[in-house]
């Protein structure tokens, strides 16, 4: 499994701070409530990282697609930031330690970036079922990281 996080030139802003992090407690319980949850026409889960730098544990609420063999896509869009998101630097440092809740079921995941042709369909999947993802590459010359979780099985 390889990571790239290459950040980009220009992007659009950045979001953080108070209200956004208000916001993401909003969604990450309104995530855990019910498996439906969802924004627009994305699902909302909640996705629990092990921190790149920290070791603690992190989480954000974000949207996920379904994706092949019963697996779910995540896009590290950062709403086309030049940046990554720091989610997305937690699951590259620690790729096998990834929890991803959805409604009350905890599944532990593991992370795979995509890449060439198998991230360029599976982000065109994504942009037919939610166009602003399109926009989000139009911001940015960054390459934006599609990550696919599988469930793992080796979990205890």
């Amino acid at each position: 499994m390889s990571f790239e996080a290459h950040g980009g030139t220009r992007g659009g802003r950045s979001t953080g701070g108070p209200l956004v992090r208000l916001a993401n407690k909003f969604m990450a319980r309104r995530a855990r409530r019910s498996a439906s949850a969802s924004l627009g026409p994305m699902k909302i889960a909640v996705l629990t990282t092990v921190g790149a730098k920290s070791g603690q544990p992190r989480e954000n609420p974000v949207g996920w697609f379904p994706g092949t063999d019963g697996s779910w896509l995540i896009v590290a869009s950062a709403n086309g930031a030049k940046n990554n998101p720091a989610w997305f630097h937690n699951i590259a440092a620690h790729p096998d330690e990834v929890t991803l809740e959805i409604g009350p079921r905890k599944i532990p995941v593991r992370a795979e970036q995509l890449h060439g042709a198998e991230r360029e369909a599976a982000l065109r999947s994504i942009v037919e079922s939610a166009p602003q993802f399109g926009g989000y590459t139009e911001k940015t010359d960054r390459v934006i990281p599609v990550i696919r979780l599988t469930e793992r099985t080796d979990a205890p």
